[in-house]
């Protein structure tokens, strides 16, 4: 519980803030009267607290309702930190005009654009961000990657393995953003599939349906899937339940080895321990328990490599980060995390691959970081032929 209200209020510090901060610009930009600003601010608060509503109408079994309240709030999310986004960027840039100034008495540097004009140049690129990052949100990507290994059976040239992640199916991502993305894994053909986190996130209509369209993924050595924080956040047995239906291994803490090919290990999300649900086994004991004739896989929902185990696996995959999901925010999730989306080299001839997600969050829109689904192509190094 103290918890829950701890992310409560940095919640609503943050998400508030930003709409003071967006009340105040647009006041001065559009020198509204005192109705048009009261209306303003109603509709501001009732977005801020619309999340946290939705998922209030989620455990109260009503789905409609929260499925409004999602696609409202969420557009507004997306959108109105673009537009904040913008306007920060006048903001910095009014900050150098000004230092300009001062330092070089130029007239030319005192030409600043007003109030008016930054808040619509503001609102038109919001909105033309958000059109295209609809778009964006269902142009599903494979990416393709290789890693060589000597660790390969001889009998065996290559092992695809696909990674889907972060696909937060619940009130705004379902069947139809779900089809496109497993129409990607069909055309990689894998041999195995593993899912990094957060493929549940909320109340699902059609769990039965969407289960059952994982189920057709036919891969010959399985499919393998660890949590994520949003299956903490969704509801842990619900969660589970549902990526046990869907076909999964679930991997909580374990390791699974497929005979004379590969290991494939996968740990709990930290948000787990925060809840007391997850396990308290050590990374790098569960690894180092593996043998190193066989090549070893790492899922880990969140891109952080634990430096006691990075000797003991060969690749390890996540996701988590959606690589910002709408730019500006992969700046942010760069600050926070030393690997970023994309194959990372670490030592010893080991490797990281942080996925961008193949689903949305929060707002159903990309920009500048689109949906993947990643195709890992193992093949056998000649020096092991």
């Amino acid at each position: 519980m103290s918890g829950l209200i701890l992310f409560l209020a940095v919640y609503l510090s943050i998400y508030g803030g930003v709409h003071v901060y967006g009340f105040i610009k647009i006041k001065q930009g559009l020198a509204f009267g005192f109705w048009p600003g009261v209306l303003l601010l109603t509709f501001m608060v009732v977005m801020v607290a619309a999340p946290v509503m939705v998922r209030i109408a989620e455990k109260l079994g009503q789905n409609s309702v929260a499925h409004v309240l999602a696609i409202v709030g969420f557009t507004w999310m997306g959108l109105f930190f673009i537009f904040v986004s913008v306007l920060f960027f006048f903001d910095i840039y009014r900050c150098f005009l000004s230092i300009g100034r001062f330092v070089f008495q130029s007239y030319f540097l005192s030409i600043t654009p007003t109030a008016g004009f930054v808040c619509m140049v503001s609102i038109l690129m919001a909105c033309s961000v958000m059109a295209y990052g609809f778009f964006e949100a269902l142009n599903i990507r494979l990416e393709h990657i290789t890693i060589k290994t000597d660790k390969l059976p001889k009998n065996m040239d290559n092992l695809r393995i696909a990674q889907i992640s972060d696909i937060h199916l619940g009130v705004l991502v379902g069947e139809m953003r779900l089809k496109r993305i497993l129409d990607k894994v069909k055309t990689a053909e894998p041999h195995i599939l593993v899912s990094t986190g957060d493929l549940v996130d909320g109340q699902m209509e059609k769990q039965d349906i969407l289960a059952g369209m994982f189920q057709k993924i036919e891969t010959p050595y399985g499919k393998y899937a660890v949590t994520g924080n949003h299956e903490y956040y969704a509801g842990l047995s619900r969660s589970l339940d549902f990526t046990k239906k869907a076909g999964f291994v679930l991997l909580r803490n374990e390791t699974r080895t497929l005979p004379h090919l590969i290991h494939i290990a996968g740990v709990d999300d930290p948000a787990g321990r925060s809840l007391g649900a997850a396990g308290n086994t050590s990374e790098s004991r569960l690894l180092s328990a593996l043998s190193n004739d066989l090549f070893t896989l790492l899922l880990k929902h969140q891109p952080i490599v634990d430096k006691n185990s990075a000797d003991h696996f060969d690749l390890q995959l996540s996701g988590h980060t959606h690589s910002g999901q709408i730019f500006p925010f992969s700046l942010l999730t760069r600050l926070f995390y030393k690997i970023h989306p994309g194959l990372t080299p670490l030592q010893k001839g080991s490797f990281a691959y942080v996925s961008r997600g193949s689903g949305t969050w929060g707002p159903p829109v990309r920009f500048l970081s689109p949906p993947e689904v990643t195709l890992i192509e193992i093949v056998r190094h000649p020096s092991s032929t």
